[in-house]
Parts: structure tokens; C-alpha cells; sequence
């Protein structure tokens, strides 16, 4: 059985002083969430994660960072390490987001770095896959995925990519407004599950957990849920604001997996 997460990416939005009123917010409106039923992570800018991290202290809400770099440390001007991630708090981190590969050169090399290092270190890599518009419409979806996998997750083990959590951001759909279908979500995520079984056999494949990640609202999140292969979603836009990602995470919570 796998535990439903729900983890808010805020991106390049939220001083320190506005990001601390949302993880006030939400931490009220979570006070009585089923944490057993749902994982919740929120992930802040670089800047706020220190601050709040104190917020969720003691909350059961866990706290992500949006990148990484794969070294310890040393003279790379702008890059911060797992193990300073580790010392402001988190326990999570995003891998791979299309917006770091479409703008910032990320690769298929340089996230499997980042994973391997997350993993070092004790953090739970959030790692993204997903194919843009125009490889959607060329019938690319399902090369693009296998790409993404296969490489990405080089000299990964078994025991290893357990404690990571995959998300699948269909590239078109992220800050769009269009949202992939349940269906065509869930025939993304049992690719992505078939091929860790290929790569890692049928009881990894069965426990890793997959989230879908792209416009999800609190519209779509119980009908994206209900889906066999869909264990969460990274939430973007929606997370920005205590109702809409509070009642996306007490939906997933609701859903029986």
C-alpha cells in the first residue's frame, strides 16, 4: 500500500515574511489533517527555508527544497548543498523540474548527481519527469519518459530509489491552466511503474509512490487520485494559497488507496 503525498512547490514566490503566513495558515488548517492517510511537504524558496522550517516544528508537515547541487561544498558561486539543506531543516527535495531543465540547462546526468547526493545526505529526492508540448504532439510522450528514467536513474538500487518519490509533470500542462486527463495521467504513471519493474522487479515497482504534477486544483485532485497509479501530486500555482492546497491535501487524504 502506498501513502498518498502532496507536496507544494512555491517557486520564485514568497518573501520570508510572506512565506512563514502560508506555513502558518496551513499548519492551522492542518491541524487535524490524517497525517497516517497523507504525506503533506511544502517547499519554499532557499531563502524562507530556515523560518520555515520553525513553523512546521512539532506539525507533521514535512519541508522540501526546489534544487541541489551534487557537492558537499566549495567555490560554486549560487549552489547550495544537501548538506546545508539538511541544516535549515528539510527532509525533502525537487530533482529534475522541467522549468530547470527548460531554463537552466538541468540533464538527465546532472539529476541523477543531485539524486545521488540527496540520497547521501537523507533527503527524499521528488524526481520530475515529463515531456513538453511539442514531444506530446509528436507521439514522443512515451520516448521521453524512458529517457528520463532509464538515465536519470543510473546506478540507482533498488533499496535506494525506494526512498525517493517519482513525479510526473506532463511539461504542457504546467502553469497552463490544461491538465491532463485522469486517463491520460494514469497511462503516464503505469508506463513509468512498468518500467521500474523492468528495472527494479515487481515489489519496488508496487512501493514506489508517483505523483502527477500540472495544474492539479482542488477540482481535479480526488478524480486524479482515484486513479490505481496515482499516489499524490506536486502541486504548483494551487499551493500558493491556504484554501486551494489545504483542500487539495484533505481531498487526497480522503481517497482510499
Amino acid at each position: 500500500m502506498r501513502k498518498t503525498i502532496i507536496a507544494g512547490n512555491w517557486k520564485m514566490f514568497k518573501t520570508i515574511k510572506e512565506a512563514i503566513e502560508l506555513a502558518n495558515g496551513l499548519k492551522r488548517e492542518f491541524f487535524k489533517l490524517d497525517f497516517a492517510a497523507v504525506d503533506v511537504v511544502l517547499c519554499p524558496a532557499f531563502t524562507a527555508l530556515s523560518e520555515v522550517a520553525e513553523v512546521l516544528t512539532e506539525t507533521g508537515i514535512g519541508l522540501g527544497a526546489q534544487d541541489v547541487y551534487w557537492l558537499d561544498e566549495g567555490a560554486f558561486t549560487g549552489e547550495v548543498s544537501p548538506v546545508m539543506l539538511k541544516d535549515a531543516g528539510c527532509q525533502y527535495v525537487i530533482i529534475g523540474h522541467s522549468e530547470r531543465r527548460q531554463y537552466f540547462g538541468e540533464s538527465n546526468e546532472t539529476v541523477n548527481k543531485k539524486i545521488k547526493a540527496a540520497l547521501k545526505y537523507g533527503l527524499t529526492p521528488i524526481i520530475c519527469v515529463g515531456e513538453n508540448l511539442q514531444e506530446r504532439e509528436g507521439n514522443k510522450t512515451f520516448q521521453v519518459i524512458e529517457d528520463h528514467v532509464n538515465n536519470g536513474l543510473a546506478d540507482i538500487s533498488g533499496s535506494d530509489i525506494l526512498k525517493s518519490v517519482i513525479a510526473y509533470e506532463p511539461v504542457w500542462a504546467i502553469g497552463t491552466g490544461k491538465t491532463a486527463t485522469p486517463d491520460q495521467a494514469q497511462e503516464v504513471h503505469k508506463f513509468i511503474r512498468d518500467l521500474l519493474k523492468k528495472k527494479y522487479g515487481q515489489e519496488v515497482a508496487d512501493s514506489l509512490r508517483i505523483q502527477y504534477g500540472g495544474s492539479v486544483k482542488p477540482e481535479n485532485i480526488t478524480e486524479l487520485m482515484n486513479k490505481p497509479d496515482v499516489d499524490g501530486a506536486l502541486v504548483g500555482g494551487a499551493s500558493l494559497k491556504v484554501d486551494s492546497f489545504s483542500t487539495i491535501a484533505i481531498k487526497a487524504s480522503e481517497v482510499l488507496k
